[in-house]
Formats: C-alpha cells, sequence, structure tokens
C-alpha cells in the first residue's frame, strides 16, 4: 500500500468546490501530490448529518493510505459476516457472505455518513488543506491559462478548478454550455438512524442487534428495504426504495411521516413491522434525482472538471457512488501531477478519459441490480435464491485508481493527441475489461 508522503510541491494551484467526499478526496490526494488545495463549501459548519453510507473496497485503499484514517474509522464501521435475503412476506432466501470478498478485494467502510465524513474532514484539515466553509460558489470562469470562481462576491483563481458541489452543481453550466435540469427517476428512498434500545428488547428483532452487527434486505415488488446495525448493534439505519414520481424541482430531501412508509409496507414481514413500529417519525424522503450521462465532464478550455455527483450521479443499489466520487478524486490528483503546471488542460482531458467508461459501467450495475430485485418472478427466485445476490466483480471492487492511473496516464495521452483517434478512442481504452463484464450480467 501506498503511503501519504507527500510529494515536492508541483506549482499547480487547484480550487476545490464542496466539501462531500469527492470534493475532500480530491482536495486531501492533490494535497499528497503536492498541489496547493484551497477547498470552498457553501454550509456555514459541518454537521453529523445523515445515515448510512457504503464505501467498497476500492475506495477503501484510498482511506487506507490516509495514516491514521483506518483507526479512526474502524471503531465506527458495519461489521457484519454478510446480507441475509428474505421475501417480503418473512421468507429466508439465502445469506450472501462477505469473507472471501475482503479477503480478494480488501476492507469495505460502511458506516454513518456524518461520523465517516467528519473524520475524512478532520484529516484534511490536519495535514494542512486550506478549507473555507461559508463560500458559497455563486459562478465559475476560466480562460486559456486559469480558471476560478466567485464565492461570496470574491473572485477566487487558480490553475483548476474541480467542481464538487453535487447533482445541482453550477459547474454543470460551464462544462456543459447550457443550464440542465434534474429528472424525477420514479423512486425516492425513505431513510432513517436511531438507537438500537428498543429492539433489543422485542425477542422478534433482537437477533438484529445483539451479538454483533446484522444485515438484512426485503425484497418486494417495486420496493427493497435493507436493514443494518453497527457499532456492535448499538446503532441501527435501515433504507427503503420505493416508487415516487414527486416533482423535484426544488428541493430532492424532505420529512416524511414514518405513516408513509408503514403505509407501503402493509402486510410484508411481521418482523418488518416491528422495525417500524421502533422507528422514530419523521423519515427522511430522499428523492433520486435522475441526469441523462453527460456527454463531457470537463470545459471547452479544459480547466474546469465535474466530479463525484456533479458529474455521475448513481442509484444507491450500485453501492458506488460514495466510492466512484473517491476515485475521481485520486485519479485527478495523479493526472495534474503527470501533466505538470504547464500542462494542466492535457491532465484534465486524461482524467476524464480515464474515467468516463469505467463510471458508466459501475452505474449500469446499480440499475441491473434494482431491476433483478423490484421485477423479480418470485416462483423463479424461490427455485434459485442466489439470483437475487449482489454481483461483486474483481474489475469493479479490485480496482486501485491510483495505481491504475500512474500506469495509464501515458497510453492515454497518446491517444488523445493522435490525429488518428479521438476522445471516443481514449475512453474505449480505459473501459473495464469486456470479459469481466459480460460475466457480471
Amino acid at each position: 500500500m501506498a503511503t501519504s508522503n507527500n510529494l515536492p510541491a508541483s506549482g499547480i494551484r487547484v480550487i476545490v468546490v464542496g466539501a462531500g467526499f469527492a470534493g475532500l478526496t480530491a482536495a486531501i490526494e492533490c494535497h499528497r501530490k503536492g498541489h496547493s488545495v484551497l477547498l470552498l463549501e457553501s454550509f456555514p459548519e459541518l454537521k453529523l448529518l445523515g445515515d448510512i453510507i457504503s464505501f467498497a473496497p476500492n475506495s477503501g485503499k484510498i482511506f487506507e493510505r490516509w495514516p491514521g484514517v483506518d483507526a479512526k474509522l474502524d471503531p465506527i464501521i458495519h461489521k457484519s459476516d454478510g446480507l441475509l435475503y428474505k421475501t417480503y412476506l418473512g421468507e429466508n432466501l439465502f445469506k450472501q457472505t462477505w469473507t472471501a470478498e475482503e479477503r480478494a478485494y480488501g476492507k469495505a467502510y460502511n458506516g454513518h455518513r456524518g461520523e465517516i465524513h467528519e473524520i475524512v474532514y478532520q484529516h484534511a484539515l490536519d495535514i494542512g488543506v486550506d478549507i473555507r466553509l461559508g463560500h458559497k460558489v455563486e459562478d465559475y470562469f476560466e480562460t486559456e491559462t486559469e480558471a476560478g470562481v466567485i464565492a461570496n462576491g470574491e473572485r477566487f483563481v487558480a490553475d483548476v478548478v474541480l467542481a464538487a458541489d453535487g447533482v445541482r452543481s453550477k459547474g454543470r453550466t460551464i462544462v456543459l454550455g447550457y443550464e440542465d435540469k434534474p429528472k424525477s427517476s420514479g423512486y425516492a428512498i425513505w431513510r432513517c438512524w436511531f438507537d438500537s434500545a428498543e429492539l433489543a428488547k422485542d425477542p422478534d428483532t433482537a437477533w438484529m442487534v445483539n451479538d454483533g452487527d446484522k444485515h438484512c434486505a426485503w425484497l418486494g415488488p417495486d420496493i427493497h428495504f435493507i436493514a443494518a446495525s453497527v457499532k456492535n448493534g448499538k446503532d441501527f439505519s435501515w433504507v427503503c426504495t420505493h416508487k415516487d414520481d414527486a416533482d423535484i424541482e426544488e428541493s430532492w430531501q424532505f420529512p416524511a411521516p414514518l405513516e408513509d412508509a408503514q403505509k407501503a409496507l402493509e402486510g410484508w414481514d411481521p418482523v418488518l413491522q416491528k422495525i417500524l413500529k421502533a422507528t422514530p417519525s419523521p423519515l427522511i424522503d430522499w428523492k433520486l434525482v435522475y441526469r441523462d450521462p453527460l456527454p463531457t465532464w470537463i470545459s471547452p478550455k479544459r480547466r474546469t472538471a465535474l466530479i463525484g455527483d456533479a458529474a455521475h450521479p448513481f442509484l444507491p443499489t450500485s453501492i458506488q457512488g460514495a466510492s466512484q466520487a473517491m476515485e475521481d478524486g485520486a485519479t485527478i490528483a495523479v493526472c495534474l501531477t503527470k501533466s505538470g503546471k504547464a500542462n494542466v488542460q492535457e491532465g484534465i482531458a486524461a482524467f476524464e478519459a480515464l474515467r468516463y467508461e469505467r463510471v458508466r459501467a459501475a452505474q449500469k450495475t446499480g440499475e441491473r441490480t434494482r431491476k433483478t430485485w423490484h421485477k423479480a418472478n418470485w416462483d423463479e427466485v424461490r427455485k434459485n435464491p442466489e439470483s437475487m445476490k449482489l454481483k461483486r466483480e474483481s474489475w469493479l471492487l479490485g480496482f486501485d485508481a491510483e495505481l491504475y492511473a500512474e500506469e495509464h496516464y501515458a497510453a492515454t495521452v497518446a491517444l488523445l493527441k493522435d490525429p488518428s483517434n479521438n476522445v471516443t478512442a481514449a475512453r474505449e481504452y480505459n473501459m473495464p475489461r469486456m470479459a469481466e463484464l459480460a460475466a457480471s450480467l
């Protein structure tokens, strides 16, 4: 595993917009590579918000390169040995275990979004990343020689700007040349996180929280419900993906009364009903915003790049949104090191070509999983329960973004520069191996 020792100063100035996992990873990795980083975040303070979030082994590798971070994350993450699948009526299907996966690919980090975010944010501060809260970016700009943003009425200038400010990023306008609107995906997620004490008292639910962490998925027509206990069963979280066509023009997160979930899940497993009864109201109703795949993530002058959700929102069933955001950050830092200050536009172009097809392939895994779970033929499923399992392929989980960028940067740039080729050829060069993709379908 690579160390976190910083490289000599590169002279490259990077502005990162947004202190989510994409932005923080980009800032930390750019700092590691010797680039000068300024991170601007609109919130005046960062709070422990959210519920469960998952980081697969491909992003776990990045956490492990940051000194002290694994030791801080380990006590707070989910540690079950597998995922138990049930039908919506409560019939046990099978249990998918993770032992072989961890041995083959490395450690996953699943836990409370806010708690994990606080550790990563503090690490960025500890190593010296310049983070300025309360700086709302109002506009982006660029020339052939520089890029920048306007925040709080002040002009900030750098060699490169990384827009990591989510699905409504203003950076999308400078990249696309127009403002694109989010669409309803037709689905939303009820989410919650609470103390498991009440569940521990009931014999029907105690198995979920006693004797270590547990993980269970109930699958039904057009709905799935996944519950997990964390911190040796002390905390409990569940998420439920359901049909929803609500307007998402103004916001994509709403409070929702518990009764909404109880109504949608009426007639489901009595154990699940008891979990609902122990759940505090209100829930968070998170609208799954859909965006058509962008034709590009980089601006015409190749000084601004979209990363994370600003470039590629993921369905939760991919279990890869946060991991791919972190891979973006690790990749862009390598590309800027390879390009050097004089050729940062080359580095930005290479970043997109290295990442584009891999991200699209990862996004499709979420689409396939949701279809498998929500449109199941239950007579067939009972004959072959493992048809429901999450596919865990080596091309996805065994990937090391930093190492891959180091090894494939030069070939990618050569394709981008070759007049007989184009961006498509460079992207296709970095497409995950088709034999492995075919095996996952």
